[in-house]
């Protein structure tokens, strides 16, 4: 089992990268926003566990409901899919327990969990009372030694398990809450619209990371779980490798540390917003999830942080103004809820400017940050609609758009990308996008093509 020590909470930073200067009549600003977090130490805070009792030690006995729940640093629900093809072959269901042993044994001690077994209903497998166990030598134990109960039979209805799951992280006064989800197929036991109002009220309550098995699931389903739930998503085409995955998404929630982070951005009168994106180290659309905060600001969710970097594209579309003249586009800010109900605390913040000039070489400057993200952005889209021509027997829409693709993977040096491409297409000109479809594609290498779309790379700064 991994240690963890006691750190401090990250100090955020925010930085902007723009252009500022626009030509006359000019109205669109762009900025790149890096959001760094550093000092909060990778692998996590562990905070001593506080129970009701004065006294009482971490291995009590767990506590359940809303009003008695453990208070912890952090807690975290691990969703198992158990349905009926979770046993072909028999050693996907081995695989799956065995992941799920590794990820408990990287709990820290004093976080609260549950492992949820998933079918066409939910049911928590342990503690299995209705509430969260508190890690520790012996809840750990105790945990893995239900998990060799685990068999398949069933449908598969996500949605019930992530209500399950929301339930439970509720009844923890934890500020990190998070869900670790494993399914092996498509989700045919409720509706779509069934599934979209679980992700609608769970969005804001718990982080989700959400990954599919072998390659009977739905890219589209799991990378929306993901999305919804500010999660990350990926494919595990063999369950061999099941337990390795498991291991690094526990890390990664243990070293969460900040929750419920904001990106607040405040425009004057007469701006509008046009988009904000993340950029890095995924593209993930934020602009419709806005929610008001104040005259002329509003908030978008980035969920948990620990020591990381993420930027953020943000686009906003301002008044003509004259020659000489300049103006605040935007402020971007950092905040996070106060616990006591008071003004959100702000972590860090920048400005992003508008400059009305004549000068053509400034105005005329695309900023390397920006061109490098728009270019992050287009790769993703790309890809995405390339993959649903192929299927839909559009193969000279498929080859431009994978084309286009191969062309700025090669161009922006996303060389993990570019390599997906290549099971999917042969490059005959990486330079010009030149590319013939491959006749016959591995199931798994074009599900891991659609799941990984939306990574990008770093720009060189």
């Amino acid at each position: 089992m991994a240690n963890f020590s006691k750190s401090t909470v990250p100090h955020f930073s925010v930085e902007v990268y723009q252009n500022e200067f626009l030509p006359e009549g000019g109205r669109e600003v762009n900025a790149i926003v890096t959001v760094t977090a550093t000092g909060g130490g990778t692998l996590g805070a562990g905070v001593p566990l506080q129970r009701s009792a004065p006294g009482a030690s971490a291995s009590a006995e767990p506590s359940t409901g809303p009003s008695t729940g453990p208070s912890a640093s952090a807690a975290v629900v691990i969703m198992v899919d158990c349905s009926g093809s979770m046993d072909y072959p028999p050693t996907k269901m081995r695989n799956a327990r065995d992941a799920t042993a590794a990820a408990v044994d990287t709990l820290r001690d004093g976080v609260a969990f549950a492992v949820v077994a998933g079918t066409h209903v939910a049911k928590e497998v342990y503690p299995g009372d209705g509430g969260l166990a508190v890690a520790d030598d012996r809840t750990r134990a105790e945990a893995k030694e239900a998990l060799r109960r685990l068999s398949a039979g069933g449908g598969t209805a996500i949605g019930t398990w992530l209500r399950l799951a929301d339930r439970l992280l509720s009844g923890a006064d934890a500020p990190i809450r998070h869900g670790i989800l494993l399914t092996d197929g498509r989700n045919e036991h409720e509706s779509p619209a069934d599934l979209k109002a679980a992700l609608d009220a769970c969005a804001g309550r718990f982080t989700c990371d959400a990954r599919g098995v072998g390659t009977d699931w739905e890219v589209k389903e799991v990378t929306g779980i993901a999305s919804a739930l500010l999660g990350t998503a990926d494919i595990v085409a063999d369950p061999s490798g099941l337990a390795a995955d498991f291991t690094r998404m526990m890390e990664d929630a243990m070293g969460k540390e900040v929750a419920d982070v904001q990106l607040r951005l405040w425009t004057p009168v007469g701006v509008e917003i046009q988009y904000v994106k993340q950029v890095a180290p995924t593209v993930e659309e934020l602009t419709g999830r806005r929610t008001e905060a104040g005259p002329r600001a509003g908030d978008y969710p980035t969920g948990s942080w620990g020591d990381e970097s993420r930027d953020y594209h943000v686009c906003v579309r301002v008044p003509e103004a004259a020659v000489g003249q300049e103006m605040l586009a935007a402020r971007v800010s950092l905040v996070r809820p106060d616990p006591a109900g008071g003004a959100p605390q702000t972590l860090s913040q920048g400005l992003v400017r508008a400059v009305w000039t004549d000068d053509m070489a400034a105005s005329t400057s695309i900023n390397p940050q920006v061109a490098h993200y728009t270019g992050q952005a287009e790769l993703a889209q790309a890809i995405q609609q390339g993959l649903d021509a192929r299927k839909s027997g559009d193969f000279d829409g498929a080859t431009a758009k994978l084309g286009r693709a191969v062309q700025l993977a090669v161009a922006s040096g996303n060389t993990d990308t570019a390599k997906l491409l290549s099971k999917v297409v042969d490059v005959v000109d990486a330079a010009t996008g030149t590319v013939r479809l491959k006749a016959k594609v591995a199931e798994a290498d074009e599900m891991t093509l659609e799941t990984r779309s939306t990574k990008t790379v770093r720009v060189k700064k």
